[in-house]
């Protein structure tokens, strides 16, 4: 079968690609570098020529309000329409766990509106919803740093590896669409000032960490539920502490 990945070199994208080629797939990691361009529709006619499945992993190069906004609704829109001339049976997407208590945030409106544009497609789906990475909590932290102070939320987070994720995106690849949403999440809710002290002592970093009820994530301030997943949401195995040991990450500069 035939499965193209757009953003099938990231972070995610790769680690799918992996999973599906060694199940004996035809997979195609399609990005700007090897000359696939949702936003301006370049190559995307010839990459999706005889493909089953499609996966949107691909990412905003910029967080700016108007400017994710522009990259969904554009990449959205063409990703879709080549994927009906070319007769795709799975459109697929990642997005993200609390997305829609999370509206005030520019890049959360986005997501959105590249989901609605998927269900309003025609296309057969299944959007992924996931928590957030472990790979990405040392940016999370670096973002809410002033100087030796790291200004964080308190909420609930559950985290996710993203090996973890990666073996959902190639189950649900080639599974049929469930035409809506499903969850994942990491295997322990834990909050988000924990988690990052965690990540602090395995780095030896000296900053210090204050809990903050009106720090921003990507805009908002959170409710201790707001990035949790649901009861029903599938879980990843690895925790946390175990991918610190796993993965040891660099101390990230003040």
């Amino acid at each position: 079968m035939k499965i193209v990945i757009i953003g099938g070199t990231g972070l995610i994208g790769s680690k799918t690609v992996e999973r599906l080629r060694k199940k004996g797939h035809d997979v195609l990691p399609a990005s700007p570098n090897s000359g696939v361009d949702t936003i301006t529709g370049k190559g995307l006619a010839e990459a999706l020529a005889g493909a089953q499945v499609v996966l949107d992993l691909a990412n905003s190069p910029s967080f700016e309000d108007k400017a994710v906004m522009e990259f969904f609704r554009t990449s959205g829109r063409n990703l879709l329409k080549a994927g009906a001339a070319a007769g795709v049976k799975h459109h697929i997407a990642l997005s993200i766990v609390g997305m829609e208590r999370l509206q005030d945030s520019g890049y959360m409106r986005a997501k959105m509106a590249q989901e609605e544009l998927i269900k309003g497609s025609g296309l057969p789906y299944t959007i992924v919803h996931s928590t957030q990475f472990h790979e990405f909590m040392a940016g999370i932290a670096q973002a809410g740093a002033v100087g030796q102070m790291v200004h964080l939320s308190p909420a609930y987070v559950q985290p996710i590896a993203s090996d973890d994720v990666a073996d959902v995106m190639a189950d649900v690849a080639l599974a049929a669409p469930v035409n809506g949403t499903i969850e994942i999440g990491g295997p322990e809710k834990i909050r988000l000032t924990e988690v990052v002290k965690r990540l602090f002592k395995a780095t030896n970093d000296a900053r210090q960490i204050m809990a903050d009820p009106h720090a921003r994530y990507f805009g908002v301030e959170l409710e201790d539920n707001s990035l949790v997943a649901g009861p029903t949401a599938r879980l990843g195995r690895v925790r946390f502490d175990d991918w610190l040991l796993q993965h040891p990450p660099q101390k990230m500069s003040a």
